[in-house]
């Protein structure tokens, strides 16, 4: 009260809202698309522990942090009509996977992004730095960890994955399902600017996105862990519309809770978004099946749960940015 009242009357500007995101790929991207346009101090903390795709390839041919996910939530961040936001999200027609330096299956955001990394002798903060402003992003992605980090995992019936293509792929089939999420090496460092947002947040949004492949890989960084335990500020847990192939068949919006308390030692989570929309078909090619919503049914979660249509009705894997942007601005005002 007598801050605000002091603000008013020294006609100091209203304090600016930090939220800082964490995850990666198109989940964090929605999001990112949605808060861009209110008055945020917004942030994107993205795992790199990526070796698979187009981005893995960049990474082993010019030993560079993996670029997908930087380039693609800096994208989100920027103007939705510039062309030269398309120019940075375009894909090379040809194969993701194919050999390390060949061009085809590459974004031009990524080979733009290799090319700074090299024109600042690997300074991967300068690059970052540099990228943001010739994309006009309207906020900050930074990189959880710098160092080399893979992940691995196992089954529940004990089987080992290791790296983050072949968990993506589901090369663990056969009706095994991922229990528990690993980091190599263990003690990897966090980013020190990652720990300053999570720590100056007012609040921290975790989702959505693909759970082992891309959103624990950034929570279960040790000193990222430790932090998110102590933080302050409101935690929000985005919870997925519908369940990956393999990575997360059959799970439930409690499953996705459980496993990543299971991962930090602990409930964190404030608040939990959880859609039930389920009305749209998805389209037949995607074998993607709807998240079952079980958390209301739990005494200890339902005064957390947030519920409501977010879905992107022309693609309903996804969240709609606009409607998660909006219950987001509701819940933490």
């Amino acid at each position: 009260m007598l801050g605000s009242f002091l603000r008013q009357y020294l006609e100091l500007p209203p304090k600016t809202t930090k939220i800082t995101c964490l995850g990666g790929g198109v989940g964090t991207s929605q999001v990112l698309k949605g808060l861009r346009n209110y008055p945020i101090d917004l942030t994107a903390i993205v795992s790199m522990a990526d070796d698979g795709g187009s981005a893995g390839r960049l990474r082993r041919a010019f030993q560079i942090l993996p670029p997908g996910d930087l380039v693609n939530c800096l994208a989100a961040l920027s103007d939705e009509e510039s062309t030269l936001r398309q120019l940075f999200v375009y894909r090379f027609a040809g194969q993701r996977y194919g050999r390390d330096t060949d061009l085809g299956g590459q974004k031009l955001g990524n080979l733009i992004f290799a090319a700074l990394t090299d024109i600042y002798k690997g300074d991967n903060n300068k690059a970052l730095e540099e990228f943001s402003k010739i994309i006009s992003s309207r906020g900050r992605v930074i990189p959880a960890t710098l160092g080399d980090v893979n992940i691995w995992a196992k089954t529940k019936n004990g089987k080992k994955v290791y790296g983050e293509e072949n968990i993506d792929l589901g090369k663990y089939r056969n009706g095994q399902t991922l229990a528990q999420l690993y980091l190599d090496p263990p003690d990897v460092k966090a980013y020190k600017p990652a720990l300053l947002a999570i720590s100056s947040a007012d609040t921290i949004i975790v989702g959505p996105g693909d759970l082992f492949s891309t959103v624990l890989p950034v929570l279960i960084v040790p000193q990222i862990k430790k932090l998110l335990k102590t933080a302050k500020a409101t935690k929000v847990l985005i919870v997925n519309i519908a369940n990956k192939p393999f990575e997360t068949t059959g799970f439930s919006a409690y499953d996705y809770l459980k496993t990543i308390a299971n991962h930090l030692g602990q409930d964190i989570f404030d608040k939990i978004i959880v859609n039930t929309n389920l009305r749209i078909k998805i389209p037949k090619g995607l074998k993607y099946r709807y998240v079952e919503n079980d958390i209301k049914n739990r005494s200890e979660y339902r005064t957390k749960v947030v519920e409501g249509d977010f879905i992107k009705a022309d693609l309903p894997i996804y969240h709609d940015s606009q409607k998660i942007a909006e219950v987001i601005q509701r819940i933490t005002k």
